[in-house]
């Protein structure tokens, strides 16, 4: 994603992409393991989210790009 996507666009193309990701394989854990798709998939994409933002707010605090 990263390689196909505009230089000012990197980073929301780069979150966008991987709760995408994170949210298709949250539903196919729940298909396989027989658990409700709808709702494994918005805790996969739900926590997913939350991770990242922990990760740049800790990058802002420090003054890194993590």
């Amino acid at each position: 994603m990263a390689a196909v996507s505009p230089t000012g666009l990197v980073v929301y193309s780069v979150s966008a992409a991987s709760l995408l990701f994170l949210a298709v394989l949250g539903a196919l854990g729940a298909k396989v393991g027989g658990a409700p798709i709808p709702k494994a998939t918005a805790r996969v994409a739900f926590w997913g989210t939350a991770a990242m933002a922990v990760t740049a707010g800790i990058g802002h605090l420090v003054g890194k790009a993590v």
